[in-house]
């Protein structure tokens, strides 16, 4: 082939891959665009006269509520033994009104919540994804929220989700104009109802081992507005127990302080309603908006994220004659008393309030609170507007169609809506018969079929909230696939076997939901095979240094052994055992030792990484600048995580505990600061085809700058694993000349993912970590924020990637020194072809299986969670930083280096 024809080629096949990494990210977008969901929603406000075929509207039980939200507060947190809610369990009250049978010793020695019915006690069942923004949307609305609030559930500034113009029992209670709408807690609720508060405060913390300001800041108000007479809504909503949970799980011994202190919050509110006349109609509902899996996590679908504890307390429920036991033992699916979904708060919620049902509801009113009324008519009215409520929902879905069976000669109807139609007709004709005074006896048999139909309808119109557009995902996952052919013929070679059975078992992987959920056994076992595999080979070929090889490959394949037992994560092991929690966190000296040798190598190497400046410079900027990082992470595990300490390590560097969160601020800001004006100066040098180092490369140095900023974004009992991570990249690094290239990407692949799932990572949106979030931020960015959670949950894959530049460089020096015919170009490119190619067919495969599995009992838990990961990996780590960091690295580095040979 000539010159021109292969030049020609070269320049063909780079913008052919050009072409395929541009195309992963369209089709990502538009497959995302078909596939989540989208849920046409009713405007306006509910009002009691759309339905005034019903007559006057129920009378209202309450005028007041008190709405007590305990974040993460599992169900099992209130009902069992172990419970710090005592209180709430059995309680002897200090006050008997008359008007609550008297005030004899027999009354006080009775007078008990769960156990005299004070409180009835239920299980709510929170559907994935079991974070805090679409939970909320869930109570208030009784509607199903969209999948993508667990993203913006992640923005603190995110105003987008706003509730302000759906109809909620929020909206409803403040159109009553009977009081004030007060809200003191989570300022997620500030975001998602925008001016619907006339007092409050919210709370938000940077820090999750904040367990007590961040509850004092709601508690302080609670006294005041319990003396107050202008409100008819309070809400308050407690982030410690949550904060507990993420930091040490539910087991932490934070756990039983947080849930008696929580308890006093609800003592102090029932015995104000018990004392106060004016409070004597308040309904107190005291819940969790989600719960926690055995790890302190939430955002998946396992029974303990999805099983928060719901009670309604007030003296008024006394009458409904409700005794239950309590404490429970233990569920091991933390499903106590009967079970509610979490959206029967809202149309429940609203016929004790006396206000009409949200328009968006598919929650069902809980049929415990029927007794209230004494008339059968009025309880078959609550059903009715129920009913009715959720037909004008799969009306404005479904249209006129869901009737066209009645035309039909067998009037039969076949399909799912006509049916739901069929049955609100059936159930419609039974309630005109008690609402015109028939038997009683139909009023019984009318109770059991409308919580059936409303039940039918409510599982039913909850699914349908899927309403995919499958052209649009058909035309994503063709993208995509074109984005793989056309990496495939940009790849000057054609993809090794073992690199092309790891692509081909991960596509597969992905179409079963049990393999997604525990993915980081795939990547485990696929190191340890490949650098299995890597040992024998070396020996078979007799190189000639066997013992040297043997050793080399023997200590990667301890280093990956020991990486892989550091955090246990997935589903099905969370909060197993490990070397974190056996050996770290039970001996914090071993733990700063590991800490201090990490600290101690970066600076060892950042000095040599900068012996081209004077040695005095090089030892003070090091020095300074790593000493500046150790003490900000330990300033930081001061707020984060005080047990971990040591008093050596607190003396040794005399900290002002005092600052708080400024001071951790301003300590980050400087660190970031040296560390940018650093990576200047390293990308700089080589730039300018000048050596920062005089014994290396300067992409070393970036490397070692890049480290130092990755351990200060990783939980301090994670710093260690980059001492690992560094000696299986010498070590890989002395054994270049062995490799293949593409030996050399499969090497970076597997490490890659290999340290995300070390780090704790994990498919669940709950594994997202952060604690780092907000390092050196006053004020909340989202591109910052993002970025920050981005580079600490992905610090693993970022090493490995610059890494792996390096790698490349040293064998293009090696092709170089053997003059293999131009080879050296295709180094960089090569690389790059190979991971496009892995990156298209792992987001194919990932639209395939949403595709396929769309109607699957999982989507939602597993696979949608997935989806969103796929996004992170394909747009952060393979563009952002494989193709994007890596790819200025390189080019850098072929600079310096032709500098370096001319000179």
């Amino acid at each position: 082939m000539s010159p021109r024809r292969s030049r020609d080629g070269g320049i063909l096949s780079t913008l052919l891959l050009v072409a395929a990494n541009l195309l992963v990210p369209i089709a990502i977008f538009v497959f995302g665009k078909g596939f989540f969901p989208y849920k046409p929603l009713l405007p306006g406000l509910a009002t009691y006269g759309e339905s005034s075929v019903y007559g006057e509207p129920p009378k209202a039980q309450f005028d007041k509520l008190v709405f007590m939200v305990v974040d993460a507060l599992r169900s099992d947190f209130v009902y069992t033994a172990n419970s710090g809610f005592k209180f709430t369990q059995s309680y002897v009250s200090e006050y008997c009104p008359a008007q609550m049978g008297g005030g004899g010793k027999a009354d006080r020695e009775g007078n008990r919540l769960i156990r005299d019915g004070g409180a009835l006690p239920f299980t709510a069942h929170a559907t994935s994804p079991t974070v805090t923004m679409p939970r909320l949307k869930a109570i208030t609305t009784g509607s199903i929220p969209s999948f993508l609030d667990v993203v913006l559930n992640l923005d603190e500034g995110d105003e987008s989700s706003s509730l302000a113009s759906q109809d909620t029992w929020l909206a409803q209670m403040k159109r009553k104009k009977k009081g004030k709408l007060v809200m003191y807690g989570d300022d997620t609720w500030l975001k998602l109802f925008p001016g619907m508060f006339d007092r409050f405060e919210g709370t938000t913390s940077f820090f999750v081992s904040d367990f007590t300001e961040v509850d004092n800041n709601v508690t302080r108000h609670v006294p005041e507005e319990l003396e107050r007479k202008d409100w008819n809504t309070l809400v308050l909503h407690y982030l410690g127990l949550d904060h507990i949970g993420h930091k040490g799980g539910p087991r932490s011994p934070h756990m039983l302080n947080k849930q008696h202190e929580m308890d006093s919050i609800v003592k102090q509110i029932y015995q104000a309603i018990e004392s106060k006349d004016y409070l004597k109609s308040t309904l107190f509902v005291v819940c969790g908006d989600h719960g926690m899996n055995d790890a302190g996590n939430h955002g998946a679908s396992s029974a303990g994220e999805t099983s928060p504890a719901l009670l309604f307390l007030s003296p008024k429920l006394k009458k409904l004659n409700k005794r239950l036991q309590a404490p429970l033992p233990e569920n091991p699916d933390f499903q106590y008393y009967d079970t509610v979904e979490q959206s029967d708060l809202a149309p429940t919620l609203a016929a004790l309030m006396g206000v009409p049902i949200s328009k968006n509801n598919l929650g069902a009113t809980i049929p415990d609170f029927l007794p209230f009324w004494s008339s059968s008519e009025v309880k078959a009215e609550i059903l009715m507007r129920n009913a009715d409520q959720i037909m004008q929902v799969a009306h404005a879905a479904f249209g006129q169609k869901m009737y066209e069976w009645s035309f039909k000669e067998d009037g039969k109807p076949e399909t799912d809506d006509e049916k739901l139609a069929a049955g609100y007709m059936e159930f419609e004709q039974l309630y005109q018969q008690v609402y015109r005074g028939a038997s009683p006896d139909l009023y019984q048999e009318m109770i059991p079929k409308a919580g059936n139909w409303l039940h039918e309808a409510q599982s039913f119109l909850s699914g349908m909230a899927s309403n995919y557009d499958t052209p649009q995902m058909l035309l994503g996952f063709g993208i995509a696939l074109s984005a793989l052919v056309l990496a495939l013929i940009s790849s000057p070679t054609l993809p090794s076997i073992p690199f092309s059975l790891v692509t081909l078992a991960y596509g597969a992987m992905m179409f079963a939901s049990s393999y997604v959920e525990e993915e980081q056994h795939f990547w485990y076992w696929g190191t340890t095979a490949w650098f299995g595999y890597l040992l024998v080979r070396g020996l078979n070929r007799k190189t000639a240094h066997p013992i040297a090889h043997a050793v080399s490959f023997g200590v990667i394949l301890l280093a990956a052994r020991i990486i892989r037992s550091w955090n246990q994560t997935g589903q099905k092991f969370a909060g197993e055992p490990d070397i974190v929690t056996l050996y770290l966190q039970t001996s914090p000296v071993l733990l700063w030792c590991l800490v201090g040798a990490t600290y101690f190598w970066i600076q060892q190497h950042l000095t040599f990484g900068l012996s081209s400046l004077p040695i005095w410079l090089s030892f003070a900027t090091s020095i300074g600048l790593v000493l500046a990082a150790f003490t900000f992470k330990v300033a930081f595990v001061v707020e984060d995580a005080p047990e971990l300490l040591t008093e050596f390590v607190k003396k040794l560097l005399e900290i002002n505990f005092s600052g708080g969160g400024r001071e951790l601020v301003e300590r980050a800001r400087a660190v970031f600061i040296g560390l940018g004006i650093l990576m200047a100066a390293s990308l700089g040098f080589m730039g300018a085809k000048k050596q920062i180092s005089q014994g290396q490369p300067g992409v070393f140095t970036a490397l070692t700058v890049l480290t130092l900023f990755l351990v200060t974004q990783s939980r301090v009992t994670d710093i260690p694993l980059f001492l690992l991570y560094n000696l299986q990249f010498r070590l890989l690094l002395s054994y270049v000349p062995e490799l293949e290239l593409g030996e050399i990407t499969l090497s970076s692949l597997l490490l890659q993912y290999a340290s995300f799932f070390a780090q704790g990572g994990s498919n669940a949106i709950s594994s997202i970590d952060l604690s780092s979030a907000y390092n050196g931020i006053a004020t909340y960015n989202a591109t910052f924020v993002g970025i920050l959670t981005f580079l600490s949950n992905w610090a693993g894959p970022v090493y490995w990637a610059v890494a792996t530049v390096i790698l490349l460089l040293s064998k293009r020096q090696h092709l170089l020194s053997r003059r293999r015919g131009g080879e050296e170009g295709n180094v960089y490119k090569l690389h790059v072809s190979l991971m496009t190619v892995f990156i298209a067919a792992a987001t194919a495969a990932v639209m395939g299986a949403c595709g396929v599995l769309r109607d699957h009992l999982f989507i939602w838990t597993v696979f949608s969670p997935k989806y969103l990961y796929v996004v992170a990996w394909a747009g952060g780590v393979h563009l952002g930083v494989n193709v994007g960091m890596g790819g200025l690295l390189y080019w850098l580095g072929v600079r310096e280096g032709s500098g370096r040979e001319k000179a």
